[in-house]
């Protein structure tokens, strides 16, 4: 692994100074007070950017999101939709000349598409009526489709009543006969179908696409990557799954001519994940990705391409050690921009449909899936650990970008951000491991700190240099304390290898990697050995619990949606290790080898444990588990549950509470600041 620049962010100048000592921090306060701005579209013509951009009202506990219009000049910058709303999912109409999107208004039981002119003042008129609601738009010749749940069997009206009668029932029992029963957060109805329907842009009848074919959408989740149209609306490939196992699903690539009532399974002989079907301009080739290991969700996706005539594969750039993801075809058809992880930054890379290869377009902070006009203009939604999400249009020359917008500047004006840089140090088996370190606002390299070790989720997601709202390694900083996020051994980014190194022994690299980065820091002058506190969530949490029955240097652990207790992590809506290496009662000593709560005997630090009621990907009883098994040992211990949360702290009161436990836990057990 090459070692990552540093990047020192602000000049430790006198002057420098006494401004910053009347700027406020980055506080939790600050981060509801800013506009997140989501992924931009361009026009097929390159003349206008539209970004939803969500506000939110903290003492109503609520956010609305706008549409908000930029030129690819940065002179454009008003809203399109009203205050107060919800929209989302914009698409450009072919000719540039409206756009459609997803809201839900005055009469509506659920989110519908929306039209707007874009070359004329208009206000919005509804498009679709349709019970259940829609999502996924995609808006490709005459028509704009999308994706709906439905009843199988039952037209419009028999299922908006059938809706209505499930609203009104006092029966609040739920019931399955197969997996999957919930994604993250909701519950699925093992009744109901993901379809893909359409619509004449014009307006007039609902037309099933998917539902003719026999085949549904993947039942856990769907969106607008899950199917995609050629550009003379022949062709459908879709996302389904391949075979009657509903516990592991077998996720394939589907086409099907529209109108017809039978689909071909493209890929039946691939065991992983094929997905994110994407035609190109010309129609003449189908793009999609492909994982070749079961059961591994971050196996590295390689670029597969199938042309539409000879119905032959070719996978290009198959030797690049990167997942391929977020991408989309250049408008000649003859190559692809895409972000991409790649060493804890997610960067623009230019990958040719021919030869296969792969040039690295932008350098340095984050960027988002591109969007790309007819003429060739590409923009992007770009952030970074000092900066939320900005709009910026990108040369794909030299990776220069020039910004649209001007969100956020009044308010960011006033607030000391700190420094951060990336630094590399040896790890497991003396190997090199990134690791971002923060530091607060002023700090002083003669005087002494806390540490603040921060444990990442996934495992397999790397920390990359973007702003983070729910973790923010700056608002910590801002506490006082150094903090550090280390791309431990199973990081995605770093390549297969790195990243497939923690699998099925969760626990031993990268437990060592979190000890020698500890380490790295208590050898350095400014860091008080004495004030070390770490935690982290999901993955995070589990490896903090693996901390926690070992010996470690740490005064006080935080654990959030903690897995805590792998046998009884079956009750989640995702199995960890059981696809690929076999369920507990097949390969018992790969559980017990790893599960944190064979480490009781040993726990003996101070540790503070949240949980959200509607998190299903850990379910909520790991949490209060591993609480209970504090307070039988008598170990100083909180328990913070949120009733109304899921894997995440997403509502404002409650981030903000959540933010200010943290703090107060952490203070009382290493007092943030200089020493």
């Amino acid at each position: 692994m090459k070692k990552i620049g540093i990047f020192l962010l602000c000049l430790l100048m006198p002057v420098a100074t006494v401004m910053a000592e009347q700027k406020q921090p980055l506080s939790v306060d600050v981060l509801w007070q800013l506009n997140r701005i989501g992924s931009p579209i361009i026009s097929p013509n390159g003349g206008q950017v539209v970004a939803p951009v969500t506000q939110y009202d903290v003492p109503e506990d609520k956010g609305s999101t706008q549409l908000w219009l930029f030129d690819e000049n940065g002179k454009t910058q008003r809203a399109l939709t009203a205050k107060g709303l919800r929209a989302s999912e914009p698409v450009f109409s072919p000719d540039g000349k409206m756009i459609a999107f997803i809201s839900k208004r005055d009469k509506d039981d659920s989110g519908q598409i929306y039209l707007l002119p874009m070359t004329e003042p208009g206000e919005a008129q509804r498009l679709t009526n349709v019970p259940g609601g829609v999502k996924g738009l995609k808006w490709v010749g005459e028509h704009i489709y999308f994706i709906s749940r439905i009843f199988p069997g039952k037209n419009w009206d028999e299922m908006a009543t059938q809706l209505q009668a499930d609203k009104a029932d006092k029966v609040s029992a739920h019931q399955w006969n197969a997996l999957p029963f919930s994604s993250f957060d909701h519950w699925i109805d093992e009744d109901r179908e993901a379809h893909v329907f359409r619509i004449p842009a014009a307006g007039g009848k609902v037309e099933a696409i998917t539902q003719k074919f026999a085949q549904q959408l993947p039942r856990s989740s769907q969106g607008s990557g899950s199917y995609d149209i050629d550009p003379k609306e022949q062709w459908i490939a879709f996302n389904s799954n391949g075979w009657d196992n509903q516990v592991d699903a077998k996720i394939d690539i589907f086409l099907g001519k529209i109108g017809s009532d039978k689909a071909v399974n493209l890929t039946p002989n691939n065991q992983a994940p094929d997905s994110s079907p994407t035609f190109s301009p010309n129609g003449k080739t189908l793009a999609f990705t492909r994982q070749a290991i079961a059961g591994f969700y971050a196996d590295t996706a390689k670029l597969v391409l199938l042309d539409m005539v000879k119905r032959s594969e070719k996978v290009i750039a198959k030797d690049w050690d990167r997942s391929v993801s977020r991408f989309v075809w250049t408008p000649d058809s003859k190559g692809f921009y895409a972000a991409i992880d790649d060493a804890a930054t997610r960067r623009i890379f230019y990958i040719n449909a021919s030869n296969g290869k792969v040039k690295p377009v932008t350098k340095a902070t984050n960027f988002g899936k591109p969007s790309i006009a007819n003429n060739g203009t590409l923009v992007a939604a770009n952030d970074s650990f000092l900066h939320p999400a900005r709009i910026v249009k990108i040369n794909k020359r030299n990776g220069k970008t020039t910004r649209l917008d001007s969100f956020n500047d009044d308010i960011l004006k006033d607030v000391d951000l700190g420094t951060y840089e990336s630094v590399t140090y040896k790890g497991y088996n003396d190997q090199d491991i990134q690791m971002w370190v923060h530091y607060p606002p002023g700090f002083d390299r003669s005087k002494k700190y806390p540490l603040m070790m921060l444990i990442h989720g996934g495992p397999h997601n790397a920390i990359s240099d973007g702003f983070h709202y729910r973790w923010n390694a700056q608002t910590f900083a801002s506490w006082g304390y150094v903090t550090a996020w280390p791309n431990f051994h199973g990081s995605s980014s770093f390549g297969q290898d790195f990243a497939d190194s923690i699998n099925p022994d969760w626990k031993t690299k990268s437990l060592e990697d979190v000890f020698k980065a500890t380490e790295w820091f208590t050898d350095k002058d400014w860091i008080d050995d004495k004030r070390l506190v770490a935690g982290g969530a999901s993955y995070g949490g589990y490896l903090t619990s693996i901390i926690l029955g070992q010996e470690h240097p740490f005064n006080a652990l935080f654990i959030h949606a903690a897995v805590y207790n792998m046998y009884s992590q079956m009750a989640a809506d995702f199995a960890v290790h059981s696809t690929r290496f076999g369920s507990y009662w097949e390969k018992p000593e790969i559980y017990q080898s790893i599960s944190p709560h064979y480490g009781a005997k040993n726990f003996n630090t101070p540790t503070l444990v949240v949980h959200g009621q509607l998190d299903y990907r850990v379910p909520v009883g790991q949490g209060f588990e591993l609480f209970r098994t504090l307070q039988t040992r008598g170990i100083e211990s909180r328990m913070i549950y949120f009733p109304d949360e899921n894997h995440w702290i997403m509502k404002p009161n409650n981030s903000i509470y959540w933010y200010n436990q943290v703090q107060d836990w952490m203070t009382k057990h290493a007092e943030p600041g200089a020493q």
